[in-house]
């Protein structure tokens, strides 16, 4: 039993983390958009709603008590990440095909009509567009981070359960 409060309390400390990394990722985003001027295109913004459902729902993970809780959470986590991976895709895909459209004109009233965005409108609202190439960090977009980013966190979240679960179910197997 004590083997799997270690397994437990491991997978929680790895949800808080991801928490912090994703609203240290949108605390990135607002410096690029406050103090550098790039401002945020519909797919941008539903990049950061997709970090920030990670960051809730990895810190509700974190706070379960219950195994199945954590596991649920655990799932939302990857459901926000692939939901993440299709805005980043689609934002990394119309920046290398800059002909292409990332759907301006029927985007960005959905994502300015989002609650977040009248609640806080410097962050969530749309005030630019997607074929707006701005330099790229280490050589990639940041849409190309953010849906490396999307994908590890869809990858590295089951993968980190499946590998305690394993390990715990085959300590109480002996």
């Amino acid at each position: 039993m004590a083997n799997d409060t270690v397994q437990l309390a491991r997978e929680k400390r790895f949800l808080v983390l991801l928490g912090i990394i994703c609203l240290a990722m949108i605390g990135g985003a607002l410096y690029m958009q406050i103090v550098l001027e790039e401002m945020p295109c519909p797919l941008c913004i539903l990049q950061r709603y997709g970090l920030l459902l990670i960051a809730v729902f990895a810190f509700a993970g974190a706070a379960m008590r219950s195994r199945a809780g954590l596991t649920v959470c655990e799932g939302l986590v990857v459901l926000s990440a692939l939901g993440g991976m299709v805005a980043a895709g689609q934002h990394a895909y119309v920046l290398a095909h800059p002909t292409e459209s990332c759907g301006v004109d029927v985007l960005q009233p959905i994502v300015d009509g989002l609650p977040l965005a009248n609640l806080l409108p410097s962050v969530f609202s749309v005030q630019g567009f997607c074929t707006t190439a701005y330099p790229p960090v280490l050589g990639l977009s940041l849409a190309q981070w953010a849906l490396v980013a999307f994908a590890l966190t869809a990858v590295l979240v089951p993968l980190g359960v499946w590998r305690n679960r394993r390990s715990s179910s085959r300590r109480g197997s002996y």
